[in-house]
């Protein structure tokens, strides 16, 4: 399979879906907001994105299945699959603020290879596929060069749901805000991720994730030149639940930091 064709394609479909999204962001009074849980919503939105994505995604590749946020099409199948967040960051979408993010990844058995992120509020499309740099427009790019934790800036998500490791990683706050050039949290998994991908970011990390949070992400940072893993150095941060993710300088302090706080 070439896997640019199909970046291509998917980035066609993704900022025909931005256009979309944009349309309807002028109709605010009538989202028809749902809370799916504790500080968890999604919108009209969200779900229309969602399936216009999953109908022209079968259309790239009509034998692949999905893990989709919305749960608009849920048959994973053994080969391809395709894991979608139509708006990463849907909090701030309903606020009018940005970032908020579409994502798109395609699985081939248990290997990411080809992954897109569309921020809306910049117009900005991040992607990468098996074998290829990085872009960000049409244009590669690269993890920073920043090689100590105190040079870096760091991004974050707070926990919305599972706060079962709360107080270890207020924890985590204490120590980047005091030994770092500061720490963000921007609202958007997917958009963290790119952004340490190119560089504006050195490093990110958060737990309580979902696949499509990271999915397109970790592809696009690993051709950047980044490094990711679970807290504990390990490789279960597609499904885990959790991630760090750097630069490959930084990347070893960075991860031990967080380690030595979350799993400590």
């Amino acid at each position: 399979m070439d896997y640019s064709l199909v970046c291509e394609a998917v980035r066609d479909l993704v900022k025909e879906t931005a256009a979309f999204i944009e349309r309807e962001k002028k109709k605010q009074n009538n989202l028809d907001i749902e809370v799916k849980g504790r500080q968890n919503y999604v919108t009209s939105v969200d779900k229309n994105s969602e399936r216009r994505l999953v109908k022209g995604l079968h259309g790239i590749i009509p034998e692949a299945g999905f893990i989709a946020e919305e749960g608009t099409a849920t048959e994973k199948k053994e080969r391809f699959n395709w894991i979608i967040d139509p708006i990463d960051g849907t909090t701030n979408f309903i606020h009018g603020l940005p970032p908020y993010a579409i994502s798109v990844a395609l699985m081939e058995h248990n290997e990411i290879v080809v992954g897109v992120i569309y921020e809306l509020g910049m117009h900005e499309c991040f992607y990468a596929w098996k074998g290829s740099p990085a872009y960000l427009n049409g244009l590669e790019i690269r993890v920073s060069m920043t090689r100590k934790v105190n040079d870096a800036l760091i991004a974050t998500g707070f926990p919305y749901t599972n706060f079962k490791f709360l107080e270890s990683f207020m924890e985590t706050l204490t120590y980047f805000m005091e030994n770092s050039h500061g720490l963000r949290r921007l609202g958007s998994a997917a958009t963290d991720i790119a952004y340490t991908a190119c560089g504006r970011f050195d490093g990110f990390y958060e737990y309580g994730l979902s696949p499509w949070d990271v999915a397109a992400g970790i592809l696009i940072l690993q051709q950047a030149g980044g490094k990711v893993s679970d807290f504990t150095g390990g490789t279960d941060y597609l499904f885990g639940g959790e991630i760090v993710a750097a630069n490959g300088s930084v990347f070893d302090e960075f991860q031990h930091v967080v380690k030595k706080f979350m799993k400590g």
